[in-house]
């Protein structure tokens, strides 16, 4: 009887080990499903990693997006994230799993940004936007603008370089370096310069920096469309018979466009950038401008010969368009007028 007692204790005591075994890795299989197989994003969340971003910071920017914050943690350790994470900016998608999520941070899946270049008149606000939108800081952005070395592996120079941008949205990668940045933007300032648009370049005489230069200064005269091609075409007659541009934005560039309104003393202002003094265009844009204006001046409105402009009097944004001088006289006493009966 004592022997069948004691086998009996040991089949139980058996019987219980087994058990607690089962137990033990029915939890680690489940740790390993949680982990690695099921879902554990509730909601797309954008996240962006800095170089100097912890662990526990993602862990905490992911908190309210994560279905069980246990299993992320797990995630973490297992792959070593504190070791290996990459800065960036990652789409954390709903039904990720946490090792899908720890996975992407180490081998820098990123997700492309979009990149909003707008059509600037100063560097600094250039720099500005663009640093606002990416990783890089907006000093390293300023330097590169007038940094000749860098802007010359482009084809640009620090008076040429608002040429290169063409302000548009593109799809870049939030880490990317300004040399990066700037190859997009080359990229896109090649694509804009088809056979098409070089033919009409070239049939006004123009290389591409003159168009460029050109297009700031619509730009500088005017934000309505209706106007771009014959505000073109009034500079281009105006080179075509050697009279000098007198384009006031070219001289309130001069004065980082500070001048709520341009003076006679400040037409005045000695630089080759002041087209009341020198004729011709000016060594370089005066602005950043967008496609629209660029595509103005390649196909200027010229037919009508009109040589001045002036703003029209009941300010509606739109300028009237003259032959001569003295009806651009009379156009511009009925604006001054207009401007009087305004106080």
């Amino acid at each position: 009887m004592k022997k069948k007692k004691g086998a009996g204790l040991a089949g139980r005591l058996i019987v219980g080990v087994v058990a607690a075994i089962a137990v033990i890795g029915g939890g680690k299989t489940w740790f390993w499903l949680s982990d690695n197989k099921l879902g554990n994003v509730r909601t797309d969340t954008d996240l962006y990693v800095y170089p100097d971003t912890a662990p526990e910071q993602v862990l905490a920017a992911l908190d309210s997006c994560i279905i069980r914050p246990g299993s992320l943690k797990r995630a973490f350790s297992e792959h070593r994230v504190a070791e290996y994470m990459k800065p960036g900016h990652y789409l954390v998608k709903k039904g990720q799993s946490s090792a899908y999520i720890a996975r992407m941070l180490n081998n820098c899946w990123q997700t492309p940004v979009q990149l909003v270049i707008p059509g600037a008149r100063l560097k600094g606000r250039l720099a500005s936007r663009i640093a606002s939108q990416m990783m890089v800081d907006s000093a390293t952005v300023a330097d590169a603008l007038v940094d000749d070395s860098l802007l010359g592996r482009y084809g640009f120079n620090s008076i040429t370089a608002f040429a290169m941008f063409i302000p548009d949205t593109y799809e870049v990668y939030w880490t990317d370096s300004v040399d990066e940045i700037f190859a997009r933007m080359k990229k896109a300032y090649d694509a804009f310069w088809t056979e098409s648009n070089m033919a009409k370049a070239k049939r006004l005489g123009f290389k591409k920096m003159d168009v460029s230069i050109l297009a700031s200064i619509v730009k500088g005269e005017s934000n309505k469309p209706q106007d771009y091609p014959k505000l073109a075409g009034v500079y281009v007659n105006r080179l075509r018979k050697g009279m000098k541009l007198q384009s006031c934005p070219t001289v309130a560039f001069l004065f980082d466009y500070t001048k709520t309104r341009i003076l006679n003393a400040d037409l005045k202002t000695e630089s080759p950038y002041n087209t009341y003094i020198h004729a011709g265009l000016p060594p370089g844009p005066i602005s950043v401008p967008e496609k629209a204006y660029l595509e103005a001046v390649l196909n200027p409105d010229t037919a009508d010969g009109y040589l001045f402009f002036c703003a029209d009097p009941s300010f509606n944004g739109l300028h009237r368009f003259a032959r001569s001088y003295a009806e651009h006289s009379r156009n511009a006493r009925d604006y001054q007028r207009a401007l009087d009966a305004r106080k």
